[in-house]
This record gives structure tokens, C-alpha cells and sequence, in this order.
């Protein structure tokens, strides 16, 4: 694919600053734009081909005013980091870092399917035949990511794209539990985020348990269509620190409907471990009809 050099920046509607790429435009050498994706306050991400894999991925890139920013590039060697160091089935992986130059951005494994988030607004709730198996894809994830010391804190239908298995991406702002011991800043998306997220000082300090949350949260709005708490009716910014979740539809299996309920209890003390949600969704994935994808391939061992 033929490249050309577009040095220019331009201005979003918002007021940030972007690169103006498109399609043909070189990220780097050997790096070739074919869309742009998306972006969000630090990030601009494009779709791409990749030269040496000769493959499509994702780029993300960190936006022009953000270049010189030793805080924006922590962040960015961070995630490398953490894309480096992490393997497991349903977490997102990461091919390449250039944390200097022009365009510092790492590169992304381009993931076929939709996200979850958007399949849910087009279709509406998920069959259990797709809910069942994606509890137990993500829970596996989790506990995988608390093996490593890791709390994702951003686990929400957007970060999940439906495929055989889900994946869970955007790693942007996890954190290693030496560093939410004594953090008091409020991390995550408002509707996802666990009551200790968002009330650090008082209701913290953030564990796995946040990821616990954020996964039940994540179920919940596949199965109802909705998030689980009324923002609108509770007037506030974080409804979660003062209702309970809204009623999950009839149509929910009440051992998952229990299982939910109990990974949003407020207190992290008092919610399953990754593990425990993985073994309380195993049997209800096991009776689903065998066309269904399953969540884990037992194994006899040899006599």
C-alpha cells in the first residue's frame, strides 16, 4: 500500500488537537493509515497496515499537544508494558510500541466483531447462549489479570468486542495494586465504576474486587439492555453509592441474576473472587445447548 507524509495538525469540533490522517497516510514508515477509528481525550486510534506483519492492526496514537506531555507518555509506556507482559485468550494483545518521535503510539491487534456495546444498542439483550459464555470469558480474564497483580478498572461493554472468544481491551488505564494502595484519584467510566472507584478516600482502597463490579456491570447491560443504576433518578453523578441495582428482567436465569447481584454488592469484601464467578457460570454454560460456544473444554485425564 502506497503512503504519503501528512504533517499537518488539525483541531477537532471539541477543541483538541489531531493528526488529520487518512487514508494512505503514513503513521511511520512502514505503517500505512486506512481509517480512523476513534479517540478520546489523550488518544486518536486508526486502523492500519503493517508493513513488517503485513497485516491489518490498530493504532493508538497520542494526540499532538499531548507529545512532550511526560505524564501522556508514561501512560502510553505503561500500557506497552502491560501489552507486553500480558498473555491470555480474551485480553486484547499488542504487537509493537514507539514511545518517541513524531507520532509516540502502540500497535494493537486488529480484533474482527463488534463491541459489545454496540451489538446490545442494534439487537438489543443477549441470548443466554452469548451471556453466559462472555461471564465466563471475562471472569477468567480478571482473575487472570489479579494473578498478575493487575486491576483493569475499565471493564464495560465498550472495552469488550464480541468474538470467538470475547476479548477485552483498552488497558489505557489499569493499574498494579502497589498503585491504587494509596491512590485517591477516581479512575474508570461513571456507570461501571465500583462504589471504592468512586469514592476512593472513603470507601477504597481499589482491588480486583473493582474488576469484579465492573464485569457484573458489564453482564447486567447485556442481559437488560441498560446499565444497572438510574442516574437520572438518583440525581447524581455515581448513583451506585446510594441505590441498589435496578431489577434484572424476569427473562434472567435467577442463579445468574443472583450471581450479578452479588458480585454488585457494595461492599468488595463481601463479592466472589474472579474464581468464584468463573466456577458459579461454568454449570449453567455446561447446560447450554452444545452449539453454544463454550466457556472452557474439559478434559479427561488418561486412565
Amino acid at each position: 500500500m502506497a503512503a504519503t507524509t501528512r504533517p499537518s495538525v488539525d483541531r477537532s469540533a471539541e477543541g483538541r488537537e489531531e493528526w488529520g490522517l487518512h487514508k494512505g497516510d503514513a503513521l511511520v514508515p512502514g505503517r500505512v493509515v486506512v481509517r480512523l477509528l476513534g479517540g478520546g481525550e489523550r488518544y486518536e486510534t486508526y486502523l492500519a497496515w503493517d508493513e513488517r506483519l503485513l497485516a491489518l492492526v490498530v493504532v493508538k496514537v497520542l494526540r499532538p499537544h499531548l507529545v512532550a506531555s511526560e505524564r501522556a507518555l508514561g501512560g502510553l509506556a505503561g500500557e506497552a508494558a502491560l501489552l507486553e507482559r500480558l498473555r491470555h485468550p480474551v485480553i486484547v494483545r499488542g504487537f509493537d510500541a514507539i514511545l518517541d518521535g513524531e507520532r509516540p503510539h502502540v500497535v494493537l491487534e486488529h480484533l474482527e466483531g463488534p463491541r459489545l456495546s454496540t451489538l446490545v444498542r442494534r439487537y438489543g439483550p443477549l441470548e443466554p447462549e452469548q451471556l453466559l459464555p462472555l461471564g465466563l470469558q471475562l471472569s477468567s480474564a480478571i482473575h487472570y489479570l489479579a494473578g498478575e497483580g493487575i486491576v483493569h478498572l475499565d471493564v464495560k461493554p465498550s472495552n469488550v468486542i464480541m468474538g470467538a472468544p470475547a476479548r477485552l481491551i483498552d488497558l489505557s488505564i489499569a493499574r498494579t495494586l502497589d498503585q491504587l494502595r494509596d491512590s485517591e484519584r477516581r479512575i474508570g467510566t461513571d456507570a461501571y465504576m465500583s462504589p471504592e472507584q468512586c469514592d476512593p478516600l472513603v470507601r477504597g482502597p481499589v482491588t480486583t474486587a473493582a474488576d469484579v463490579w465492573g464485569v457484573a456491570a458489564t453482564l447486567y447491560h447485556a442481559a437488560a439492555g441498560r446499565p444497572p443504576f438510574d442516574r437520572d433518578a438518583a440525581g447524581a453523578r455515581y448513583p451506585q453509592l446510594h441505590q441498589a441495582p435496578q431489577p434484572l428482567p424476569g427473562s434472567v436465569a435467577p442463579e445468574l441474576a443472583e450471581l450479578i447481584d452479588a458480585c454488585l454488592r457494595p461492599d468488595p469484601g463481601e463479592r466472589p473472587a474472579p474464581a468464584e464467578v468463573a466456577a458459579r457460570l461454568e454449570p449453567l454454560v455446561d447446560r447450554l445447548p452444545k452449539r453454544a460456544l463454550m466457556g472452557r473444554l474439559r478434559v479427561r485425564p488418561p486412565r
